[in-house]
């Protein structure tokens, strides 16, 4: 395995926080290999930036299958604390829409007290 696949593997398992291994194919090599190993490894945003950053673009897309995995991934790793994700809630709703937002909040919460169970 190379460096950069190394280093994209140990970037998608802190990102997630969850342990990820190597596997086959051009998607997953390309994910690992370019955007975890390249991207999310760069200098200039820190692990917290990037996550906002993405908080917003998925809610903005409603892609909530993708914030089950990232808000509790930030909450895990201490990136977002309940507070800021509540607040994040309240000021996305105000630019993604009402709908979008409100069911941002909902997921928010629900996040937070299932991470609250588990500790």
């Amino acid at each position: 395995m190379d460096e950069r696949r190394e280093r994209g593997l140990e970037m998608m398992r802190e990102v997630y926080g969850w342990e990820v291994g190597d596997a086959p194919g051009d998607f997953f090599g390309i994910t690992v290999d370019h955007l975890f190993g390249e991207i999310w490894t760069r200098p200039g945003l820190s692990m917290r930036d990037r996550r906002l950053l993405l908080v917003g673009v998925l809610a903005g897309q409603g892609l909530n299958d993708v914030l089950d995995i990232q808000i509790p991934a930030a909450l895990a790793r201490g990136d977002l604390s309940p507070d800021e994700l509540r607040e994040i809630g309240i000021f996305l709703t105000h630019y993604v829409g009402w709908p979008l937002g409100s069911r941002l909040c909902v997921q928010i919460d629900r996040l937070i007290a299932e991470h609250a169970k588990r500790r």
